[in-house]
């Protein structure tokens, strides 16, 4: 039996401000593909992310989830440093890059993080984080060689 494509193509980021989110996201070069409002109490923004087919909504009467609460959304870059660089120039706070001290992926908050680059910049290895102005946490992760089947 075949299986049907499934496609991620939304997140829905919770925040308390939708215009200081909207200006955060917009200001990292994020492209603003909707904003409507229906009324006082249903509001969406959908912004996407340079190069991604996934994009992020955030509004009035979306979700029930506590702003700031979204953890480890994550966005992949073929240059670690070149990524943080562009996101500090365009007003955010990021942190150094960094890779896990067991070298498979990274752990929840900072535990197990290892300054630096992953050694020899190995694929999948070199991580940076950020957070919009909830608390949303986001992770850059470097990846220059894709799996096989990837």
């Amino acid at each position: 039996m075949a299986v049907m494509d499934m496609k991620l193509e939304v997140v829905v980021v919770p925040v308390s401000d939708v215009d200081k989110a909207k200006g955060f996201y917009q200001a990292l070069g994020w492209r603003l593909d909707a904003d409507f409002a229906k009324s006082e109490d249903f509001r969406v923004v959908q912004l996407t992310p340079p190069g991604s087919q996934c994009s992020i909504i955030f509004g009035t009467g979306i979700t029930s989830a506590a702003p700031g609460s979204a953890d480890g959304l994550q966005l992949t870059v073929t240059d670690i440093e070149a990524a943080r660089d562009e996101l500090i120039s365009r007003g955010a706070e990021v942190s150094e890059a960094f890779h896990d001290a067991g070298g498979v992926f990274h752990h929840a908050g900072t535990e197990g993080r290892v300054s630096g680059p992953a050694p020899n910049r190995h694929s999948y290895g070199s991580f940076v984080s950020f957070s919009d102005p909830d608390g949303n946490g986001w992770l850059l992760q470097e990846i220059t060689t894709r799996l096989p089947g990837r």
